[in-house]
Parts: C-alpha cells; structure tokens; sequence
C-alpha cells in the first residue's frame, strides 16, 4: 500500500485537493494515511488500492475537520474569558442562590403533578407527547398545566414568560 501511496502520490493529493478545496487539508490527510498505513501491519487484498488509499485519506480528512470543528475560535475563547470574569461575581453569585431558592419555592407551591410536568418538560426536556403518555392525559392538557407552571413560577419571580408551544408561541404572556 505504501507503494502504491508513494507511486501516485501528486495524482492522489491533486484528487483529494480538489474534493476537499484545501491543499492544506489534502496533503495533511495524506501524511496520516501514510502514518495509518504504517499501523495497519497486512490488510490482505485490495483489488483497486488506489480507491482504497483515496477513501482512507477521505475518512482522515473528515476525522480532522470534525476533531477542529470541536475547537473553539480565539473569539469563543475571549467570551468565555470574560463570562468567567463576570459569573465570578459575589453578587451575582448570590443573586443566583437567591433566584434558585425562590423558583424552589414557587415549584414547591404548584400540585405535585403539575411540578412533575414541569420539570419534565424544562429540565429532562421531555416532549410533551411523552408527558402525556406518562400521565395518561393528552398533550393539550401537558401545555395547559406547563403554561400554569410557567406563569406562576414567572408571576414569583418577577418575570415575563415567552411562549414556546401551543397557540400563541414565541408571543410574551
């Protein structure tokens, strides 16, 4: 295989290059496909080994581009920065435990289905089908009792509450 790699070598970057749109990226893939060829110790068989060489490098280059799109920009990281600087605030720190301790307060005010319901659906981010199913009721009556849920925990908090579901969504209420 090796062979085969160094043989057609310009042919197969010039292919890939053109596939990927990067020279860069073409050549890379081919240095580790060199490298995983090395690895790979006999694969027996290969009728068309340019193929196969050609597809290997394909699958390294997608590997790359999903390994570097898991990476944050210079620009990710400097928000990042400076919501650290912020979220270590002492205020806003004990802003925070405030508002937690008032939403505990305010859920443990609601029927203990329609709390169930609730953090179902905002905290598991379960769909209210699944709601209904586990309750035995339909999904209107899931949104009815979220949208009770909602509005009291938003009425203790001090907030507006934007619907996301059934009639009306995305409207503030």
């Amino acid at each position: 295989m090796r062979a085969t790699l160094e043989a057609g070598y310009r042919k197969l970057r010039e292919r890939l290059r053109r596939r990927l749109g990067s020279d860069a990226l073409a050549t890379e893939a081919l240095h580790e496909t060199w490298l995983r060829i090395g690895r790979m110790g006999d694969v027996g068989l290969v009728r068309r080994p340019e193929s196969y060489l050609f597809r290997m490098a394909l699958n390294v280059a997608a590997d790359r581009r999903q390994t570097e799109s898991r990476k944050l920009s210079a620009a990710e990281i400097e928000t990042l920065r400076h919501m650290l600087d912020h979220a270590l605030d002492p205020q806003r720190i004990a802003e925070a435990r405030s508002e937690i301790a008032m939403l505990e307060d305010a859920l443990n005010e609601l029927t203990p289905r329609r709390k169930a319901i609730f953090l179902l659906a905002r905290v598991n981010e379960m769909k209210h089908e699944d709601i209904a199913k586990r309750f035995g009721i339909s999904a209107r009556m899931v949104e009815k009792e979220l949208l009770h849920a909602l509005s009291h925990c938003s009425e203790r908090l001090g907030r507006k509450v934007i619907r996301r579901f059934g009639p009306g969504a995305q409207k503030q209420s």
